[in-house]
């Protein structure tokens, strides 16, 4: 995979084609009915956003199991260190609308601890337990206006450095996000845009945020985890992942 370079120094790579669009229409029919609304009725679309989850119909885990991503799984997780989706979620689907949505924070997606009720004391830790990927998967045209996910360019090394210091237990969100993400603030910022059948495979420390949408047709993202096998093995080969870790810490790779 020749964007492996690229995710190691960027903290992601952008798949196009990753899936096709008969298969995005019918996964679309499916977010459509789960939201009980309707394309053909934009007067009903009164919220910023409606979250949906996890989506297990077979046209989802069809779309998350081409043989292309398949093989980018490999390149970037490790070949057979990761789990087959058995589905994708969650969807923050998104409508045009003027109202704050309320959730367009920088933020990382931590990935153990989930158990506690309070999300901001979830972990993440410098082996990404629990984590093999962030995936962005869009399910519809997205475009620079369409609320796409804005991304800072090579922030998985800040956040790999930040959490060097805490071992095993890691750091929770609200320790994360307590300096609001400042050491990633001189990162460039791309907007994850795209077709149909687009995917962005994500370092997991990648710095990200939602944005309001100001264009003219819903957006339908999904943003699962890639979830690895097994816990971190020293005795394998680094992964371009474990090597974008070490390499940001100034570790041997």
């Amino acid at each position: 995979m020749a964007e492996v370079e690229q995710f190691i120094e960027d903290g992601f790579v952008r798949l196009d084609h990753a899936f096709g669009t008969d298969v995005a229409r019918l996964c679309l029919a499916e977010l459509w009915s789960a939201m009980g609304l309707s394309p053909d009725r934009p007067e009903e679309w009164r919220q910023p956003v409606v979250r949906l989850g996890f989506m297990t119909q077979p046209p989802f885990v069809e779309a998350a199991n081409t043989p292309r991503l398949h093989d980018a799984y490999d390149a970037l997780a490790g070949k057979g260190r990761w789990i087959a989706p058995n589905g994708l979620g969650t969807f923050p689907v998104r409508f045009p609308s003027e109202q704050d949505p309320g959730d367009a924070g920088w933020h990382v997606d931590v990935s153990f601890g989930t158990d506690n009720p309070d999300f901001m004391q979830w972990r993440a830790n410098v082996k990404s337990r629990g984590r093999a990927l962030l995936m962005l998967f869009l399910f519809s045209d997205v475009g620079p206006d369409d609320a796409p996910t804005r991304i800072r360019v090579g922030s998985h090394k800040a956040i790999a450095r930040q959490l060097l210091p805490y071992g095993e237990q890691g750091m929770t969100l609200g320790e994360l996000a307590a300096g609001n993400f400042g050491d990633t603030e001189s990162c460039d910022e791309v907007l994850a845009t795209g077709a149909q059948g687009t995917v962005y495979l994500c370092h997991p420390f990648l710095v990200h945020a939602a944005q309001p949408h100001r264009g003219k047709e819903p957006r339908f993202m999904a943003q699962p985890p890639l979830l690895p096998r097994g816990e971190f093995d020293p005795a394998l080969p680094p992964s371009p992942v474990q090597i974008a870790i070490r390499k940001a810490c100034g570790l041997e790779f």
